[in-house]
């Protein structure tokens, strides 16, 4: 494993473990219930936009690097594993021993502090511009190695996330410290929606699908999903029952009036008119001061959240809005 035990080339004291039982409960249950809006808007999903503090204290290349890597793990959020290079190493920036070369104390190497034996584990494939043979002080190697290891241990699908970052270093501390950064390093949508509603709930399960592949006809976590694929199952989590094409689901939900405002959760469609509908997302609330969708778009991309039109008639592409509904209404 990553050093075990708080022994991060920049760990905070060891004062910190009096309150680490009391720490790691808290963070489960915080994750378990969502934190008021779960998992993905706690910590940032794949498609979450780098706040002002991320960009300020982690380096350009690195800061792609961690986005990359994490989409090889759906349900692993990019700002989890910043997080961890920010506490492990500052982003690789640390002059300690064993961050550029050898290893410290614990026997920890490179910028994410991989114990050899545990990076020999996770080291292959050689990422696109990694090492060859690999190596934890090559900062590609590391990261993506970090994200496997990750995911193995409960981050796909984001699955139990403190589990994965506790597996990486053994103190709860160290979890604690890790989703604090990470929530400070995304700013995700921002979302109005009550936190356990239906459209919550589905919109969330939704949001940490980002980076599955699009798939014809799929609807299966961490496999693909395309457009209607990803709403039904959304909202199947979530206790509602859609019908299978985006079309269908159109007919089947109640369509917001004229002139009331959107929620996140709610459906939109796109295609050439009410009767001829191609495509639909899923409402997120505002990014950037945008409006924003979570959809899986087409072939050869992946489930992501992206600018939308909000107002009917608005084109997309080759296509326009043409119906919002609430799919729990």
């Amino acid at each position: 494993m990553s050093i075990a035990f708080g022994d991060s080339a920049t760990s905070g004291p060891a004062t910190k473990l009096a309150a680490a039982a009391a720490g790691l409960v808290l963070l489960v249950a915080l994750l378990a219930a969502g934190a008021g809006g779960g998992v993905a808007s706690l910590l940032g999903g794949g498609g979450t936009t780098p706040s002002a503090t991320a960009t300020s204290a982690i380096p350009p290349a690195m800061l792609a690097l961690y986005q990359q890597a994490a989409t090889t793990c759906p349900g692993l959020p990019w700002t989890v594993l910043a997080a961890i290079g920010t506490v492990e190493s500052d982003n690789g920036t640390s002059t300690l021993p064993g961050v550029q070369s050898g290893a410290n104390a614990a026997g920890a190497e490179g910028p994410m502090q991989f114990e050899a034996a545990t990076f020999a584990a996770y080291d292959l494939p050689v990422p696109p511009g990694g090492a060859s043979p690999p190596s934890p002080y090559d900062p590609t190697d590391a990261v993506y190695a970090a994200a496997r290891m990750l995911c193995a241990n409960g981050a796909a699908k984001g699955a139990d996330l403190s589990a994965a970052v506790f597996a990486y270093n053994h103190a709860s501390w160290y979890v604690t410290e890790v989703v604090a950064l990470a929530h400070s390093y995304g700013q995700t949508p921002a979302q109005t929606v009550a936190a356990g509603s239906a459209p919550g709930v589905a919109l969330d399960w939704a949001l940490a699908q980002v980076g599955t592949p699009y798939v014809w006809g799929g609807e299966t976590p961490g496999v693909g999903f395309d457009c209607s694929g990803l709403t039904q199952a959304a909202y199947r989590v979530a206790g509602v029952a859609l019908p299978r094409t985006a079309q269908e689901q159109y007919d089947a939900t109640a369509k917001l009036p004229p002139g009331d405002p959107l929620q996140p959760g709610d459906l939109l469609f796109f295609g050439q008119n009410t009767s001829d509908i191609g495509h639909v997302g899923i409402y997120a609330g505002i990014q950037g001061g945008r409006p924003v969708m979570v959809d899986a778009p087409h072939t050869g991309a992946d489930v992501r959240v992206e600018p939308t039109p909000t107002a009917i008639g608005s084109s997309w592409g080759t296509d326009r809005l043409v119906g919002i509904t609430d799919p729990a209404a």
